[in-house]
């Protein structure tokens, strides 16, 4: 494959967000094995409790208000996005909020903005953590 140079903001949100799923992935992965070893049946159940639609809808819901305009387009535009697949465990709202994360982090990774991606990755741990508090 020849490499195309361009301007993520271009590029589809369903591409975003496919990036996007796996950056996000990578980060919580990174997160979880900072606390320490365990068995990976509890690695993979931590990161799957952070992963899964109804955790990102959460965090769509607690980042939205701290995103630039720019941001928020790419959030909405992705959570707008038609996927043409249906959720297996949960809402489609809450799989269309994790499409606008997914895609606002691949947005943000290919633009090479890593400080902001840090930034916003540690809002969503720290709601993330609120959360699981509550449970």
């Amino acid at each position: 494959m020849t490499p195309v140079k361009q301007n993520p903001k271009l590029l589809s949100p369903l591409t975003l967000a496919f990036v996007g799923d796996v950056v996000y992935e990578l980060l919580v992965r990174e997160k979880i094995v900072q606390v320490g070893s365990m068995p990976t049946k509890r690695l993979t159940a931590l990161k799957v409790e952070l992963v899964r639609a109804s955790a990102q809808a959460i965090v769509y819901d607690a980042l939205e208000p701290m995103l630039t305009e720019e941001e928020h387009d790419i959030l909405k535009r992705g959570r707008n996005s038609h996927t043409g697949s249906v959720p297996k465990n949960g809402s489609v709202a809450d799989y269309r909020k994790a499409t606008g994360v997914e895609a606002l982090f691949g947005y943000l990774y290919l633009k090479k903005d890593s400080e902001r991606l840090q930034l916003l990755f540690e809002k969503a741990m720290e709601v993330s953590q609120g959360e699981r508090e509550k449970a």
